[in-house]
């Protein structure tokens, strides 16, 4: 009971400190890449890179990453989003105007959150350079979601974590059906 006291506690804190502090600047830059990542544009576009330039291994990793970014995408949006019906942050929360424009469906959890981590999870063991430099506009993506109104922290952590368990189970799928024979 007092971690769930404590979780609501930083859901209720950290988005109106955000909100509040963040600058400018800052604020332009996470809109645009938070523009870029919507309907997963990000990702593609770092896969169809991948692919062409980056020989077996660009294409061993756009295959990879954009496996566990639907695989993510199916289970934040698809599944989770429809049991759980979290209403989003309150509006009055957030002194900007981006608190008018965030979907209607559940904040729990975040779909962002969970594709960009995929992607870069997923990508990550291959060519971990790659891996690095999308944790970077994945990061942002996840700060994005809650400065925007758009999620509560721990909507964030949930994407992530789905996120992760769609990028180990994309990467672990071949062996374990070789393994078991399915």
């Amino acid at each position: 009971m007092r971690l769930l006291a404590e979780i609501r506690e930083v859901d209720r804190r950290v988005p109106k400190r955000l909100a509040a502090e963040v600058a400018p600047g800052l604020h332009r830059a996470l809109s645009a890449v938070e523009e870029t990542a919507e309907r997963s544009k990000l990702w593609i576009g770092a896969a169809a890179v991948m692919a062409c330039a980056g020989g077996w291994r660009g294409r061993r990793c756009a295959v990879a990453g954009l496996a566990a970014l639907t695989v993510a995408q199916l289970v934040s949006n698809g599944v989770c989003k429809q049991l759980a019906d979290r209403p989003r942050p309150p509006k009055e929360w957030f002194p900007h105007d981006e608190a008018e424009d965030r979907p209607d469906s559940s904040s729990f959890p975040s779909g962002h959150t969970a594709a960009a981590v995929a992607f870069t999870a997923a990508i990550t063991p291959t060519w971990p350079l790659a891996g690095v430099l999308c944790a970077v506009p994945a990061a942002l993506v996840a700060v994005e979601r809650v400065q925007s109104g758009a999620h509560y922290p721990s909507d964030v952590a949930a994407g992530a974590a789905v996120g992760l368990a769609s990028a180990w189970l994309v990467r672990r799928a071949p062996r374990l059906i070789l393994r078991h024979g399915l």
